[in-house]
């Protein structure tokens, strides 16, 4: 007799299965993040781990750690953001809006593999056809590189098997599904047993998983949010899709530092990596305009010059607009407040647009007194000079706090073209004499006085 099916819901957030619905998760306090799933009595009992070794407890001193540990991918960018290279037995999870290019890098690391390791490339959204036309305008490919077409789990891990490749990519995780498991592809228990099958395939045969994630609105991968804890790696591509210019960030790294980013230029031929992103942040900065000033914040370990422009005019609406593009809304905002009650600047009754050149995020504290000086530089018309960098965190009292890693931002301005020196007093003096026709211009150069924290670059 055939056992009947159950319904189960699941917390999107952190996969918390209960039996009814609530409206709180008890394990993330989340709300509205159940879902409705039909579940398999016996999908909890298979746990079948696919070339599973006999579990054997060893030493720690037995454990070695040999560079050949890591396969280096043949891009600079992505090894930096993965720690040094791709892991064995590690699992990596490539998340972005669809069409930033998240299988386009994946082709490329695949070909750039083929040449050390074999790899397979299972795709569930792409025919075999599709993945040729765009594997043409990338390069020219090895044997070593094998293509499947599959959404069937058992299916792939019967081929990973037989195959043994060294490195395998999943196109992408939303479109597999486990015959065990009753509820459709793309659902939360799908995607979570699905994982969990790939994360055993990845660990017991010391394969290298990538899964590509589709993102929701949000920005976060569908599914559920245990998915990402699963897995090794996290990796955000981040961007507009009609630009060209990608961001891939290190979100999750179990063997590196997370947050690294590495910059990327999408062509023709695919993705491109820009070794300097100092300079191109920095590329078609206008001369002489106010409201733009040059910050520096830190990615990981690495120091990136960034442009902050901003826009302060009159409102003519009854609620003044504030926009923030690439930067913290409510930072912007705060921000604000501090200019308006520490500085004495009306600014009320002035729309404020603050805008990253480039197209990458910054959420730094570090980058709180660029914003500061770019809005404080369009609102007085005050042009700042093109050789000062700055940089702090401003608290609340309008005093500018110091950050780590202010050597590394000064060696990355010196590279650039700017080297460091004291600080004068010209930044007061063009916050003095910079437009004496406003009428908040006088005196303003008592108010500059809490950015000392300014460092001046001839």
């Amino acid at each position: 007799m055939a056992k009947a099916k159950k319904t189960v819901f699941f917390c999107q957030e952190c996969g918390y299965e209960s039996p009814k619905w609530m409206g709180q998760c008890p394990g993330c306090k989340s709300w509205n993040t159940f879902v409705e799933e039909t579940v398999s009595p016996s999908q909890t009992k298979h746990q079948e781990a696919a070339g599973r070794k006999k579990a054997e407890p060893v030493a720690l001193s037995e454990i070695s750690l040999d560079e050949e540990d890591r396969i280096h991918t043949g891009i600079k960018e992505l090894d930096r953001v993965l720690g040094g290279g791709i892991v064995q037995g590690s699992m990596t999870l490539v998340g972005g809006d669809p069409g930033i290019g998240k299988s386009t890098l994946l082709l490329q690391v695949c070909r750039n593999l083929a040449d050390q390791v074999s790899v397979l490339y299972i795709s569930g959204e792409e025919s075999l056809k599709q993945i040729k036309l765009r594997a043409q305008r990338i390069g020219a490919f090895g044997d070593r590189l094998r293509l499947l077409c599959e959404t069937n789990l058992d299916m792939i891990r019967q081929v990973i098997e037989k195959e043994k490749p060294t490195v395998v990519v999943i196109d992408s995780i939303q479109t597999m599904y486990n015959e065990e498991v009753s509820s459709a592809p793309g659902s939360v228990s799908q995607v979570r047993e699905s994982t969990g099958v790939l994360l055993q395939i990845a660990k017991g045969l010391g394969v290298s998983v990538f899964i590509v994630g589709h993102v929701t609105k949000d920005g976060n991968v569908a599914g559920p949010r245990v998915l990402e804890h699963m897995v090794d790696t996290v990796l955000y591509f981040e961007g507009d899709r009609h630009a060209s210019y990608r961001i891939l960030r290190g979100v999750k790294n179990r063997f590196g530092s997370t947050n690294e980013i590495g910059v990327f230029e999408m062509r023709e031929e695919g993705l491109v990596e820009v070794e300097n992103p100092s300079e191109f942040m920095l590329a078609g900065r206008p001369e002489g305009a106010s409201g733009s000033v040059v910050a520096c914040s830190m990615e990981g370990t690495r120091p990136i010059l960034i442009e902050i422009q901003a826009l302060v005019c009159a409102s003519n609406f009854g609620m003044p607009r504030r926009t923030a593009a690439g930067t913290d809304y409510n930072r912007v905002n705060l921000l604000m407040a501090v200019l308006e009650k520490r500085l004495g600047l009306h600014l009320s009754a002035s729309d404020a647009y603050v805008n990253i050149a480039g197209g990458i995020r910054m959420n730094e504290p570090a980058v709180d007194l660029g914003i500061l000086l770019a809005v404080v530089s369009s609102y007085k018309d005050i042009v700042i000079d093109d050789k000062v960098l700055v940089f702090g965190e401003v608290g609340l009292s309008g005093e500018v706090r110091a950050v780590s890693m202010a050597e590394q931002r000064v060696q990355e301005a010196k590279k650039t073209g700017l080297y460091h020196s004291n600080p004068s007093g010209s930044m007061h003096e063009k916050c003095r004499t910079g437009n004496r026709n406003h009428p908040d211009s006088g005196g303003e150069h008592q108010r500059c006085s809490s950015f000392s924290g300014t460092e001046k670059i001839m």
